[in-house]
Protein backbone atom coordinates (compact mmCIF):
# COMPACT_ATOMS: atom_id res chain seq x y z
CA UNK A 1 0.00 0.00 0.00
CA UNK A 2 1.48 3.33 -1.08
CA UNK A 3 1.63 6.03 1.59
CA UNK A 4 1.23 9.72 0.93
CA UNK A 5 4.05 11.85 2.31
CA UNK A 6 2.86 14.88 4.26
CA UNK A 7 4.14 18.02 2.46
CA UNK A 8 4.08 19.93 5.78
CA UNK A 9 6.50 17.35 7.20
CA UNK A 10 8.96 17.55 4.31
CA UNK A 11 8.85 21.36 4.27
CA UNK A 12 9.51 21.55 8.02
CA UNK A 13 12.32 19.00 7.64
CA UNK A 14 13.92 20.89 4.73
CA UNK A 15 13.76 24.12 6.76
CA UNK A 16 15.41 22.34 9.69
CA UNK A 17 18.10 20.74 7.51
CA UNK A 18 18.97 24.03 5.81
CA UNK A 19 19.84 25.38 9.27
CA UNK A 20 22.00 22.37 10.22
CA UNK A 21 25.61 23.44 10.88
CA UNK A 22 27.36 21.77 7.92
CA UNK A 23 24.66 22.52 5.37
CA UNK A 24 24.50 26.12 6.59
CA UNK A 25 28.29 26.44 6.46
CA UNK A 26 28.31 25.44 2.80
CA UNK A 27 25.13 27.37 1.98
CA UNK A 28 23.08 24.36 0.81
CA UNK A 29 19.37 24.96 0.33
CA UNK A 30 16.89 22.09 0.26
CA UNK A 31 14.43 22.68 -2.57
CA UNK A 32 12.42 19.43 -2.93
CA UNK A 33 12.01 16.14 -1.13
CA UNK A 34 9.60 13.44 -2.25
CA UNK A 35 9.61 9.65 -2.51
CA UNK A 36 12.83 8.57 -4.22
CA UNK A 37 13.98 12.14 -4.95
CA UNK A 38 15.74 15.13 -3.41
CA UNK A 39 16.92 18.42 -4.95
CA UNK A 40 19.12 21.05 -3.37
CA UNK A 41 21.02 24.09 -4.54
CA UNK A 42 24.28 25.71 -3.60
CA UNK A 43 25.01 29.32 -4.57
CA UNK A 44 28.76 29.35 -5.17
CA UNK A 45 31.15 31.72 -3.50
CA UNK A 46 34.88 31.42 -4.14
CA UNK A 47 35.53 32.75 -0.62
CA UNK A 48 33.49 29.85 0.82
CA UNK A 49 33.95 27.02 -1.73
CA UNK A 50 37.18 27.81 -3.58
CA UNK A 51 40.33 25.73 -3.84
CA UNK A 52 43.91 26.93 -4.28
CA UNK A 53 43.62 26.80 -8.09
CA UNK A 54 40.84 29.32 -8.64
CA UNK A 55 37.92 26.92 -9.02
CA UNK A 56 35.42 25.28 -6.70
CA UNK A 57 36.77 22.55 -4.42
CA UNK A 58 35.67 19.03 -5.37
CA UNK A 59 34.58 18.46 -1.79
CA UNK A 60 31.63 20.79 -2.46
CA UNK A 61 30.49 18.41 -5.22
CA UNK A 62 30.98 15.40 -2.94
CA UNK A 63 28.98 17.02 -0.15
CA UNK A 64 26.13 17.81 -2.53
CA UNK A 65 26.10 14.26 -3.91
CA UNK A 66 26.23 12.68 -0.45
CA UNK A 67 23.40 14.91 0.78
CA UNK A 68 21.12 14.60 -2.26
CA UNK A 69 21.50 10.81 -2.43
CA UNK A 70 20.98 10.40 1.32
CA UNK A 71 17.81 12.50 1.51
CA UNK A 72 16.36 10.99 -1.69
CA UNK A 73 15.78 7.84 0.37
CA UNK A 74 14.06 9.56 3.28
CA UNK A 75 10.43 9.70 2.08
CA UNK A 76 10.39 5.96 1.34
CA UNK A 77 11.40 5.05 4.90
CA UNK A 78 9.07 4.29 7.79
CA UNK A 79 8.56 7.09 10.31
CA UNK A 80 11.06 5.69 12.85
CA UNK A 81 13.50 4.24 10.30
CA UNK A 82 17.05 5.55 10.34
CA UNK A 83 19.92 4.96 7.97
CA UNK A 84 23.56 5.84 7.38
CA UNK A 85 25.91 6.09 4.43
CA UNK A 86 28.08 3.02 3.90
CA UNK A 87 29.86 4.05 0.74
CA UNK A 88 30.09 7.14 -1.45
CA UNK A 89 31.60 7.16 -4.92
CA UNK A 90 31.99 10.46 -6.77
CA UNK A 91 33.22 11.17 -10.28
CA UNK A 92 34.07 14.80 -10.98
CA UNK A 93 33.36 15.64 -14.62
CA UNK A 94 33.69 19.42 -14.87
CA UNK A 95 34.66 22.58 -13.01
CA UNK A 96 32.61 25.54 -11.91
CA UNK A 97 33.82 28.94 -10.77
CA UNK A 98 30.59 30.83 -10.16
CA UNK A 99 26.82 30.49 -10.27
CA UNK A 100 24.50 28.06 -8.55
CA UNK A 101 24.95 24.32 -8.40
CA UNK A 102 21.91 22.04 -8.53
CA UNK A 103 22.12 18.57 -7.00
CA UNK A 104 19.47 15.93 -7.63
CA UNK A 105 19.38 12.60 -5.85
CA UNK A 106 17.37 9.54 -6.84
CA UNK A 107 16.85 6.13 -5.29
CA UNK A 108 17.95 3.37 -7.65
CA UNK A 109 16.81 0.47 -5.46
CA UNK A 110 15.73 0.16 -1.85
CA UNK A 111 15.90 -3.24 -0.19
CA UNK A 112 15.24 -4.38 3.37
CA UNK A 113 18.70 -3.47 4.64
CA UNK A 114 20.53 -1.59 1.85
CA UNK A 115 19.45 1.29 -0.36
CA UNK A 116 21.36 2.35 -3.48
CA UNK A 117 20.98 5.97 -4.55
CA UNK A 118 22.66 8.23 -7.08
CA UNK A 119 23.03 11.96 -7.49
CA UNK A 120 24.23 14.48 -10.02
CA UNK A 121 25.59 17.99 -9.66
CA UNK A 122 24.93 20.40 -12.52
CA UNK A 123 25.18 24.09 -13.17
CA UNK A 124 21.90 26.01 -13.23
CA UNK A 125 22.22 25.85 -17.03
CA UNK A 126 22.39 22.04 -16.94
CA UNK A 127 26.11 21.31 -17.46
CA UNK A 128 26.97 18.05 -15.68
CA UNK A 129 29.80 18.58 -13.17
CA UNK A 130 29.72 15.42 -11.05
CA UNK A 131 27.94 12.10 -10.63
CA UNK A 132 27.96 9.75 -7.68
CA UNK A 133 26.41 6.77 -6.00
CA UNK A 134 25.77 6.07 -2.35
CA UNK A 135 25.02 2.85 -0.53
CA UNK A 136 22.90 3.40 2.56
CA UNK A 137 22.41 0.92 5.40
CA UNK A 138 18.97 0.92 7.01
CA UNK A 139 19.02 1.08 10.81
CA UNK A 140 15.74 0.00 12.38
CA UNK A 141 14.95 2.35 15.25
CA UNK A 142 18.30 4.18 15.11
CA UNK A 143 19.20 7.61 13.74
CA UNK A 144 15.62 8.52 12.98
CA UNK A 145 14.52 12.14 12.71
CA UNK A 146 12.26 11.71 15.73
CA UNK A 147 15.22 10.42 17.81
CA UNK A 148 17.36 13.36 16.68
CA UNK A 149 14.70 15.90 17.60
CA UNK A 150 14.17 14.28 21.00
CA UNK A 151 17.92 14.28 21.72
CA UNK A 152 18.12 17.97 20.80
CA UNK A 153 15.02 18.85 22.82
CA UNK A 154 13.43 20.22 19.64
CA UNK A 155 9.71 20.03 18.90
CA UNK A 156 8.51 17.14 16.75
CA UNK A 157 7.73 17.66 13.08
CA UNK A 158 4.25 17.21 11.62
CA UNK A 159 3.46 13.53 10.88
CA UNK A 160 5.50 12.12 8.01
CA UNK A 161 2.58 10.37 6.31
CA UNK A 162 -1.01 11.48 5.75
Amino acid sequence: MARTVNPQHTQALMDLLTQAPYFSLLGMRFEAMEPGYCRLTLPLSYARHGNAFGSIHGGAYSSLIDTAAYWAAYCDMDEDQGYTSLDLSVTNLGMAQAGTLVAEGRVIRAGRSICLAEATVKTAEGKLLAHGTSKLMLLAGKQSIRALLAAEGAPDLPPKFL
